[in-house]
Parts: structure tokens; C-alpha cells; sequence
């Protein structure tokens, strides 16, 4: 016995073996009554019963003995009909049910009218009538499948458009970005390169450098982000992304610019998750650009702290005397919060005094 036998629902199953008890206990005190019993009668009850139990997995073998019923006969073909029909639908094992059900009515000795209407009564109502329900539950169960599995299609193929309507937005972006950004970025890598080669002093040739290192580390990173929103590996041998390791050289560019940046890192820099660590090195990045813009000539200082259970960065710079006449797009702070988020931490921005701070907390270090 399984209880996929009972459509995997247990109270299913106890109210067959309810049924059937109540059943079996009616005919026992219905055959109790007759003093000619004999030694089968017992064994043709119990294997009534044992049909009525598992009627709904094998339908015709409940069917099969109803011609031999001595006790109920009306009772045991109305079940019967009803439940081939309601398992099989219009199968050929409803027209046996019903050519045994109507031959049982009509042949199995009982006290009844007689007569050709009330035969035909007699097959409508206790044969007919039990198979129409059945045949209109059996219906009524194949068409909720079939809703069911009609929803579940609508939403795959609205989730399948919805995805091929973000990977086209996200390739509109990577196209837009690489005729755009990537053209300017360009362009001023080329002609700071050519302005390092033909720079008049020392001091103008350095510039130039740094401005064309800047641009090539900017080249490089939206190369990288061209590859994600395009849903392609880097393809670069040996290209990682930005993490703890990287952050000793953003810092250092940084200086190389003009900015006054304090460095307190842990030595060695321990291994972190890749996603805390790319978090960890943009909050870093974007701290720095906002300092070089809204406050230059000060003294930024970036630390990094970690312990068993989390990853400290912190990124602090008072006020600044003037302000750089660099744009900026006014979405830093709201894309710090996003990656940080992400990345499972939280961040924490805002002016403390007359120092403006940057705290990110990230989740703790993989294990070394």
C-alpha cells in the first residue's frame, strides 16, 4: 500500500478505511441475521471490503465483484460507477463498469417493481446518475490541472520575457557606455600619451602621466563592467577583480594625483570574501574621488580592520577649504550603500563635527 494510492492526501486514505469499516460492519450484521452461513461468506466480506479500501488505484477490481454481492448490491454498484468514472474519465473501463453495474441491477434477485421503466429507473439512478457525477468530477479535475499548468507556463514565459527585456537593457547600457564613456576615457589616455611624450617640462610630463595611467586603470575597469552587464567572462588571462591586495595601489594613485591619504591596513592584508573585498576597494575608490571633489588640500584617512566575524573600512576627511569644479553625478553615496548592501553589510555615511565620515561593516573573513 501507498499513500499515492489516496491522491498522497492522508485524509483521504482515513476516510476510506472509515467508509469501509462502516461498510463492512453493516454488511456483517446484515449477514448475521441469516442462520445458513457458510465458511465463504466471511472471505467474499473481506475481500468486498479490501476492494472498497483500494477502489480508487485499482477501480475495476471493486467493479469486477460487485456480480457476486450478496448484500447491498445498489450500494456497492453505485460506489463503483462513481469511482471508475471519476479515475478513468471515458475509458473503456466506464463502459465495463456500467454494462456490469446495469446487469447487476437488473439481474440480482431482490424484492423490487418489475418492469421495463423501472429497470431503466433502477440503472439511471443507482448506475447512470453515480457515473455523470463521476465523468463531471473527472472533468472538472483534468481542466484545474490544466489551468494550473496554463499558469505556470504564463509565468515561465512572462519571467523569460522579463529576463530577454533586462539582458537587451543591459546591452543597450554596454553599447552606450562603450560608444560614449569608453570614446572619451580614450581619448584623453591617447592625449595625455601624447602630451607625455612632447611635455615642454618635468613637471607637466608627470601630469601628463598620471593622467594617463588614470585613464588606462579607467579603460581597464569599464572593460570589466562592460563584461558583466554583457554577461561574459573577463577576457583578459589573469585578470581578477578589484579586492584588499588592490587597495596599497588606488591609494597610491590617489596620492599621485595631490590627494594626502593615511594607509592603516592590516599586515599581511588577510584573505576576506571576494564580494567584502570588491565592496570593500569601491567604498575605498568612491571615498577618494569625493574627497578629491568636495574637498581638496585635506588629509584623508582610510582604515581597514578586520577580525574573526567582520570587515571594518572606514574612510574619514574634514572639511575642505574649496571645492574642485569636477561634476560629479550624485549617485556615489547611493552606489556605495547598493554594493555594501549586496555584499551583505551595512554603510554608514555622514558628518561627525566638522569630519566627514565613511563606515562600512562587511561580513566576516573566509577561513584561512
Amino acid at each position: 500500500m501507498r499513500l499515492a494510492w489516496w491522491d498522497g492526501k492522508r485524509r483521504i486514505l482515513a476516510f476510506d478505511v472509515l467508509f469501509t469499516l462502516l461498510v463492512a460492519s453493516g454488511l456483517v450484521l446484515e449477514i448475521s441475521k441469516n442462520s445458513d452461513l457458510r465458511w465463504y461468506t466471511f472471505l467474499l466480506v473481506g475481500a468486498q471490503s479490501a476492494a472498497m479500501l483500494v477502489r480508487r488505484r485499482f477501480p475495476l477490481l471493486f467493479v469486477a465483484l460487485t456480480p457476486v454481492a450478496q448484500w447491498w448490491p445498489s450500494v456497492q454498484v453505485t460506489i463503483a460507477s462513481y469511482t471508475v468514472a471519476s479515475r478513468k474519465g471515458l475509458h473503456w473501463q466506464t463502459a465495463v463498469s456500467f454494462v456490469i453495474g446495469s446487469a447487476v441491477i437488473l439481474f440480482f434477485p431482490t424484492k423490487r417493481e418489475v418492469g421495463i421503466g423501472a429497470d431503466v429507473g433502477y440503472v439511471v439512478f443507482f448506475v447512470l446518475v453515480p457515473m455523470l457525477i463521476g465523468l463531471w468530477v473527472y472533468q472538472r479535475r483534468a481542466l484545474l490541472v490544466a489551468l494550473r499548468e496554463r499558469a505556470e507556463q504564463a509565468e515561465r514565459e512572462r519571467d523569460l520575457r522579463s529576463e530577454r527585456v533586462v539582458v537587451a537593457e543591459r546591452r543597450r547600457i554596454a553599447r552606450e557606455m562603450h560608444d560614449v564613456v569608453a570614446h572619451r576615457v580614450s581619448a584623453i589616455a591617447l592625449q595625455s600619451g601624447a602630451l607625455t611624450m612632447t611635455a615642454p617640462d618635468k613637471q607637466t610630463e608627470e601630469v601628463a602621466e598620471i593622467i594617463r595611467k588614470t585613464s588606462t586603470a579607467a579603460l581597464t575597469e569599464l572593460r570589466e563592467i562592460l563584461q558583466v552587464l554583457r554577461d561574459e567572462l573577463p577576457g583578459e588571462p589573469g585578470h581578477v577583480a578589484p579586492s584588499l591586495d588592490a587597495v596599497p595601489v588606488l591609494v597610491a594613485d590617489a596620492v599621485d594625483t595631490g590627494l594626502k591619504v593615511n594607509l592603516t591596513l592590516p599586515d599581511p592584508i588577510p584573505e576576506v570574501d571576494p564580494a567584502a573585498g570588491r565592496a570593500a576597494y569601491r567604498v575605498i575608490q568612491e571615498s577618494l574621488t569625493n574627497a578629491t571633489k568636495h574637498a581638496p588640500g585635506v588629509v584623508v584617512s582610510v582604515t581597514v580592520a578586520v577580525d574573526n566575524e567582520k570587515l571594518v573600512v572606514e574612510v574619514t576627511n574634514p572639511r575642505g577649504v574649496g571645492q574642485s569644479v569636477v561634476p560629479g553625478s550624485g549617485y556615489g553615496l547611493l552606489g556605495m550603500r547598493e554594493r555594501v548592501t549586496l555584499a551583505g553589510g551595512s554603510l554608514q555615511t555622514g558628518w561627525i563635527g566638522s569630519v566627514f565620515q565613511v563606515r562600512a561593516v562587511l561580513p566576516r573573513m573566509v577561513a584561512e
